[in-house]
């Protein structure tokens, strides 16, 4: 995988997972506060699309992933 997919799939985990704890009627519910770390994906991911840099990414590829086209 490149540092862009790996980047783009924890996000989505990250997203999926938090929602899961952070809306009430879900079975893993433990707090609403879970949905400020959503929200805080989301404001990533909108920075990266804008300033067009990740700092996941920049990790991701220091750690040996390859950067992706």
């Amino acid at each position: 995988m490149t540092s862009w997919q790996i980047v783009r799939l924890v996000a989505g985990l990250f997203i999926l997972l938090s929602l899961a704890l952070g809306i009430p009627g879900s079975p893993i519910f433990m707090s609403q506060w879970w949905l400020a770390f959503t929200a805080f994906v989301g404001a990533n991911l909108l920075q990266s699309a804008l300033t067009k840099w990740c700092l996941m990414e920049s990790i991701m590829r220091k750690f040996g992933a390859k950067p992706g086209c």
